[in-house]
């Protein structure tokens, strides 16, 4: 079994249909019993990041608009840039419904999860307060009765070990390789270079913990956002008239069906479902129990007031910025493109070994859009003969790498793996833009040099933005089962991390798709039931703080 059937094996399990089901159904439960919550996240929840109600002597470390943009550095990321590109490539335009419905759903969980967190929160320093799923549990647990405490922090491991399986995956490596590709496609920069300068600009602000997480999420996170959003808003302009049409064509392949076309092998209506779900959740982590970390070090005398702020979250990360990126890419016509060039002779199907296939092809023409490069990746589109219960499709992509032998290019092609030969579906060749590229790649194809600069720009950003927040989650982690001696020891592990991924073992966006879903999956087996548990407890929060609220008894400072 290769890694790519492994990760394939476990994420079956995790990603099963039903386990969707569930995460969609708590958070339509906890959209009913807010009385449709978000509602209150986008109104009252502004004013509290504003400063509205901020206390210099509540306890905690960060203000509410430090702790926002703490998490959203997390969340707003390249999950918007290449998550997005990932969703559409695999799943088609139907999987950005699907993202909307988990956005929406998503603020419900958020608020309550976070709520949880600062009601059971440890203050015993003021300054530096701990919290999340794992103090939530351990702690409520012993409240309800003691002799639960030890069953309480056996589950807190556990969400732990999931914790740092997310944080090692989504957190770090999905970063750190998207903006390894981005950068070595836009401007030839070696992935292993790139990881270490990652990893070493990442160590510096974490030493700082989070005041300093807190400080540089604070400055960036808004300069990121005003700067892609902007260049994305320019792209759509540009494409105004496409828009409706594409707004249909969301809400049309969400339920049924999307066709092959051009580089896009197909989506059927459950894959589409899936994709975008998958992608949605590692987006802005609802459920996931890695927010509420975040916000655990909010100044705050109110455990609803930050988990009203945390409902922002999802809105601002799935309903804007991802609709935004979905947008850019499917107006410029980025998912669904033609190939990129020919051969010199229609390539020919050939056998490897027993049931083993590769292409035979001559070189490379040189009339393709852009010059070829040694390394580059790119793959030609077979027909199976067999229909997919993903794509829809008998359609195949076969991987390769280009190759150059004086001043010829040619293609190194990888095995596909069948008992009889495919054929050939389209004779030409395609550049492979995985995640984050394919977006810089549609930016490109509307202005040209755009997505090369913007996007490699905003993966540098988003990917440090969301690499420093995520090494504060493993962190608390860590303090939870071992306490502080062990913090340094892990924050090395994890800057190294960043170097191992862009070593070279992930090559296709299947597989980058299957690693970080992998985090994602096991988190929300750990915290959901957390969630539950202790739901009956922050509704009660809830609605009392609501009430207060509309009665007029908060005032300014309190």
């Amino acid at each position: 079994m290769d890694f790519t059937e492994f990760l394939s094996v476990v994420n079956g399990v995790l990603w099963h249909d039903w386990v969707l089901y569930v995460v969609l159904a708590v958070g339509a439960l906890l959209l009913v019993w807010t009385k449709f919550g978000p509602v209150v996240a986008l109104t009252h929840g502004v004013q509290v990041v504003r400063g509205k109600y901020d206390r210099k002597d509540d306890p905690g470390a960060i203000s509410h608009f430090q702790a926002l943009s703490a998490a959203l550095s997390a969340t707003i990321g390249l999950g918007n840039i290449g998550g997005v590109a990932l969703a559409i490539a695999l799943g088609g335009p139907g999987a950005v419904f699907w993202m909307w419905v988990v956005g929406l759903a998503g603020m419900a969980i958020k608020m309550t999860e976070v709520t949880e967190t600062m009601l059971y929160r440890n203050t015993d320093d003021p300054d530096n307060p701990h919290g999340g799923p794992m103090f939530v549990v351990s702690r409520g647990l012993a409240q309800v009765r003691p002799s639960l405490a030890p069953i309480g922090r056996g589950i807190g491991y556990v969400f732990c070990g999931t914790l740092m399986i997310s944080t090692m995956t989504g957190g770090n490596m999905f970063q750190s390789w998207n903006v390894a590709n981005v950068t070595r496609l836009n401007f030839g920069v070696p992935d292993l270079l790139t990881g270490l300068v990652l990893a070493s600009v990442t160590g510096v602000v974490i030493i700082g913990g989070i005041k300093r997480i807190g400080a540089v999420a604070g400055r960036l996170v808004p300069f990121m956002c005003l700067v892609y959003l902007a260049a994305a808003l320019y792209v759509l302009a540009l494409n105004f008239d496409q828009i409706p049409g594409l707004i249909g064509l969301i809400f049309a392949s969400a339920f049924t069906p999307a066709e092959a076309q051009g580089a896009f092998i197909g989506g059927t209506f459950g894959y589409a479902f899936l994709v975008g779900m998958r992608r949605a959740l590692f987006s802005n982590e609802a459920g996931q129990g890695s927010a509420p970390i975040a916000h655990a070090a909010a100044k705050s005398n109110e455990p609803v007031r930050e988990g009203v702020v945390a409902g922002m979250e999802p809105f601002l990360d799935t309903i804007v910025v991802c609709t935004l990126t979905a947008l850019v890419i499917l107006s410029s016509g980025a998912w669904n493109r033609g190939a990129d060039g020919s051969f010199a002779a229609p390539p020919q199907v050939a056998a490897a070994g027993p049931g083993q296939w590769t292409i035979e092809s001559d070189a490379l023409a040189t009339e393709a859009t852009g010059a070829w490069q040694a390394g580059q990746d790119v793959f030609i589109l077979l027909d199976t003969g067999v229909e997919s219960t993903e794509t829809g499709s008998s359609l195949a992509r076969l991987a390769g790498v280009v190759q150059e032998t004086d001043g010829a290019f040619t293609v190194a092609w990888n095995i596909y793996a069948a008992d009889t030969a495919p054929g050939i579906h389209d004779p030409g060749v395609f550049r492979q833009y995985t995640g984050a590229s394919l977006t810089s790649h549609a930016f490109d194809r509307v202005h040209p040099g755009l997505g090369r600069w913007l996007v490699t720009l905003a993966a540098w950003l988003f990917a440090i933005s969301t690499m420093i927040s995520w090494s504060y989650y493993g962190e608390q982690g860590i303090v939870f089962m071992f306490g502080e001696r062990w913090v340094r020891t892990y924050k090395l592990i994890y800057c190294l991390a960043a170097v191992v991924v862009t070593s070279g073992f992930i090559t296709t966006d299947v597989q980058l798709d299957g690693l970080t879903a992998i985090g994602t999956g096991v988190m929300l087996f750990a915290n959901i039931p957390i969630i539950l548990i202790f739901s009956g407890k922050a509704m009660r929060a809830y609605h009392d703080y609501v009430r207060r609220l509309r009665a007029g008894e908060m005032t300014p400072g309190h």
